[in-house]
């Protein structure tokens, strides 16, 4: 079967679950029911379309092609994976109907962007650098949907005739919530940092230089202390609620620029693989 149909379908799938979840946990008057068996099976269809897809392109092909289009695919997949997971400890169904939709778009972007030919494609270091990132950026990922998530808990509490019902209505405490955020934080600053430090490690052996100036650097680093500084704030002053949230959309937003932002101007903007 053609890669562009396994993608399509994939992203197909994932539309159709995230309309599922709409329409049964969002909309007006749905009863919002606890995540069924069937649900949870159903979300590991295009869950393993995508790995079907992505494993060749990326880890099994003669050359590695990874861009923007690769990493968004990559990131969503592991997003929707770390909340597959996560939903048989917490009722975070909440989250799928955006997490869904968002993966229906990156899924099929490999199959339209095929992406840079990496210079070191068998390089044992290079690819855990790829690894390590992909998974601080899904973390992160995860990490700003329960924020936002988060947010909506609290905008929903300080309206005076407002209570929370549908999905919101069956979400962990509030605090419980916010600790599981800073542990995701957490997970995804430590994963970050061990991203830096092979990425330093790799570019120093390859090109001979511990770390060069660009784009992508300055946004990775600036999102690792942004982060550091709100586990800090977290730790020495308890920040959360509205000023946790607006440091970690900072964070997200300067990691997104880093690798995909940058990517994506290169590739589809100038035309610059």
């Amino acid at each position: 079967m053609p890669d562009i149909v396994i993608h399509g379908i994939a992203a197909a799938a994932y539309l159709c679950l995230a309309w599922h979840f709409w329409n049964t946990r969002w909309r007006a008057g749905a009863a919002a029911p606890q995540l069924r068996a069937w649900e949870r099976a159903a979300i590991l269809v295009p869950l393993a379309l995508q790995a079907l897809a992505l494993y060749p392109e990326i880890f099994a092909a003669r050359e590695l092609r990874f861009g923007f289009a690769q990493a968004l695919s990559v990131m969503m997949f592991l997003a929707v994976l770390m909340c597959w997971i996560e939903g048989f400890f917490f009722p975070v169904d909440a989250l799928y109907f955006i997490l869904l939709a968002a993966s229906a778009v990156c899924a099929p972007l490999p199959a339209f962007f095929a992406g840079r030919v990496s210079p070191d494609a068998v390089s044992f270091e290079f690819r855990l650098h790829l690894v390590a990132g992909m998974l601080a950026y899904s973390l992160f990922t995860v990490a700003m949907l329960h924020a936002l998530l988060i947010a909506r808990v609290e905008s929903r509490l300080h309206e005076a005739s407002a209570g929370l019902d549908g999905p919101l209505g069956r979400l962990p405490p509030l605090l419980s919530l916010e600790r599981l955020v800073f542990a995701l934080i957490g997970a995804a600053f430590v994963v970050l940092t061990v991203t830096l430090a092979l990425g330093i490690a790799y570019s120093e052996a390859f090109i001979g230089r511990a770390m060069r100036f660009e784009h992508k650097t300055v946004f990775v680093v600036l999102s690792w202390l942004i982060f550091g500084l709100l586990l800090v704030g977290r730790w020495r002053y308890g920040w959360r609620g509205r000023t946790a949230l607006r440091w970690t959309v900072s964070g997200f937003v300067a990691l997104m620029l880093a690798y995909p932002g940058s990517r994506f101007v290169l590739e589809v903007l100038l035309h610059r693989a």
